[in-house]
């Protein structure tokens, strides 16, 4: 299979694995959030009853997991994809 058909193969792949990412990511985060801190909500960065250090902690935690969870998702996708058009999609 060419490149270039590899290439658009992946396109709608990556974007609904992109979708799945972010929505797993907000779940994983809630569930370590909740274990953590202890606390049922992670602070919002408007949350003038929050402190500095939990709201940026919280911002840190949540990128760290979507990061992972992203890298996580998008290397399972283009194992699949090159299993199933022989070509790894760039």
């Amino acid at each position: 299979m060419s490149r270039a058909v590899s290439k658009v193969a992946y396109r709608p792949v990556g974007i609904l694995l992109g979708m799945a990412a972010g929505v797993a990511a907000g779940a994983v985060f809630r569930q370590v959030w909740k274990l953590t801190s202890g606390d049922g909500e992670a602070p919002d960065a408007t949350d003038e009853n929050r402190g500095w250090g939990e709201i940026l902690a919280a911002a840190a935690l949540h990128g760290a997991i979507f990061a992972v969870v992203r890298a996580a998702v998008d290397r399972g996708g283009a194992i699949g994809v090159r299993r199933l058009t022989g070509r790894w999609p760039e």
